[in-house]
């Protein structure tokens, strides 16, 4: 037993001496990572944020008939490019040629009954009725002046004189109802000479022209079909120059004026950046999104963009905000996470970025994360940890 535990004392004391032979090698320093070092930069960037907005055509427009009838014409179809003026759509004119035939004779009747010349159509101040009206109105008239200087000597009788005032009251007021019948077809002549010009503008309106230059973006009828008056024939777009609208949120509002200029893209051309003017701003926010409704005109027309297209637009908020920035090298992501290290008494210390805001090679720092001037590792980054001694080359 005593043998036993001398060999084990023995043993625990071999242990400790090769324990302290050991000691020496584990506390021995680590070598330095060499790495290259910038400094960060006082810079200034531009500071923006996105808001949705739609591409719209410059107009849409409803093309109808003012006129019933039968479509015997139809020009233009689905996606077709139509100008300003042409016929792109006919009614039948027939029934319409037939009525405007009826109103011209009905106003030939009139102006013979009115001794009109047909040629010069110049309102006459007599008509044959109105001259033989004023003969016997005079011849009257001179009877009965002559009578009223008889009744004064006794030539002739009171009671005839009586008769011969009556009749030239009679006369007189023959003689003005011509006059009033004479003023009557005038204006008859004038209400037929509008519903001959109403009856061509109905037989012009059989032909259906196209307010502007654009493209039909839909057909409602069919050649052959029977329509009503106003009833929609095409849909024509104007897809140029396009027009932009977007809606503002209450906290930029006053970055967006008349005369602004937005950059906003589009998934249609994903690699492209395009430009719009503000034209329009509407007088008042919306009462349930709290945004303001901003109308922007394209600079260039392109093809690629469409009316419709979703597009995300870039507001400036600031041109020239200070910030503090790093190269791109000395950002290091790994597993979702964006850190650097700047190099602080010859050893790396940590700093975490919640995300890249990336511009010119340069990264943009949260406020407050390093001031300008830190000199940050650029190489060797992710075998970086705080603390780790580092040689700067």
């Amino acid at each position: 037993m005593l043998k036993t535990s001398f060999v084990f004392i023995a043993l625990l004391a071999a242990v400790g001496c090769g324990a302290k032979k050991e000691g020496p090698q584990a506390a021995k320093a680590a070598d330095p990572i060499a790495v290259k070092t910038a400094v960060a930069e006082a810079r200034t960037v531009e500071k923006s944020m996105m808001v949705t907005g739609s591409l719209q055509p410059d107009e849409v427009t409803t093309v109808s008939a003012e006129v019933p009838g039968r479509v015997v014409m139809l020009k233009a179809d689905f996606g077709q490019p139509v100008r300003k003026g042409d016929v792109i759509a006919e009614i039948d004119p027939q029934e319409l040629g037939l009525q405007l035939e009826r109103v011209k004779a009905t106003l030939a009747q009139a102006v013979a009954r009115a001794g009109m010349d047909p040629r010069t159509m110049e309102a006459p101040q007599t008509t044959p009725m109105t001259r033989q009206a004023a003969a016997q109105m005079e011849d009257s008239k001179s009877k009965f002046e002559n009578a009223a200087k008889l009744v004064k000597t006794g030539d002739i009788s009171p009671e005839r004189y009586t008769e011969l005032e009556k009749a030239y009251r009679a006369r007189q007021a023959a003689f003005e109802a011509t006059q009033d019948d004479l003023r009557t077809q005038l204006a008859a002549i004038r209400s037929l000479q509008a519903e001959v010009k109403l009856a061509e503008k109905r037989l012009r309106d059989a032909k259906v022209v196209a307010p502007f230059d654009g493209l039909v973006q839909m057909k409602h009828v069919a050649l052959g079909q029977y329509i009503k008056e106003n009833v929609s024939i095409y849909t024509i777009v104007k897809a140029a120059p396009l027009r932009l609208r977007v809606d503002v949120p209450e906290s930029a509002v006053a970055l967006v004026k008349v005369g602004t200029t937005l950059a906003f893209k589009t998934e249609a051309v994903p690699d492209a950046e395009f430009k719009a003017v503000v034209r329009e701003l509407n007088p008042a926010l919306d009462n349930r999104s709290r945004t303001l409704t901003a109308e922007a005109r394209l600079l260039q027309n392109d093809g690629r963009l469409k009316p419709g297209s979703f597009v995300q637009v870039r507001l400036i908020t600031d041109a020239a905000a200070p910030v503090v920035a790093v190269p791109r090298a000395a950002v290091y992501t790994v597993a979702g996470l964006n850190k650097f290290f700047s190099i602080e008494g010859g050893k790396a210390v940590e700093h975490k970025i919640p995300e890249i805001l990336a511009s010119n090679g340069f990264v943009e720092m949260p406020a407050g994360t390093v001031p300008a001037g830190t000199v940050v590792a650029v190489s060797n980054v992710p075998q970086l940890t705080t603390g780790a001694p580092v040689k700067v080359q």
